[in-house]
């Protein structure tokens, strides 16, 4: 499977097409702003009508799970979107073509650290390739610092 994955500041997926706003970015902040992650999959011919659990995550620059206080009692939880994806076979298409199925995840504003890097990574049945990940980076303050939050 091949997977594309594409920041940008909004997107939606209608249609098996991506509409994508601002995207294509790799610098954001330092003041928390939306964002969204847009996913293209190209599912071979022979993997059609086959269940795929995907998963979005946001790491740290460690690869670590990026967590935040958002559980409905307070508890600390990480930033990601478990999903199922399967690709049927249209009539009349001809033998051999890849599939398409398009995502797209629109995130609110998170309290991202000054001047940290962070990385969106997909994947698909526990499995992530270093082409289903996007690093950004995240501006320092305005005086060149680094916030705790």
């Amino acid at each position: 499977m091949m997977v594309t994955i594409l920041l940008c500041d909004a997107a939606q997926a209608v249609g098996g097409k991506l509409y994508v706003l601002g995207g294509g970015w790799s610098i954001t902040g330092p003041q928390p702003a939306p964002m969204a992650v847009a996913l293209k999959f190209s599912v071979p011919w022979a993997d059609a009508n086959r269940r795929f659990n995907i998963r979005i995550v946001l790491a740290d620059a460690d690869g670590h799970a990026v967590r935040f206080p958002t559980g409905p009692d307070g508890a600390d939880q990480s930033v990601e979107v478990p999903f199922a994806f399967e690709a049927g076979r249209p009539a009349g298409l001809v033998p051999g073509t890849a599939l398409d199925g398009c995502f797209a995840v629109n995130f609110p504003p998170m309290p991202l650290v000054p001047g940290a890097r962070y990385e969106w990574r997909v994947e698909v049945e526990g499995r992530c390739e270093d082409a289903w990940r996007v690093p950004f980076s995240v501006r320092p303050n305005a005086s060149g610092g680094f916030s705790p939050t």
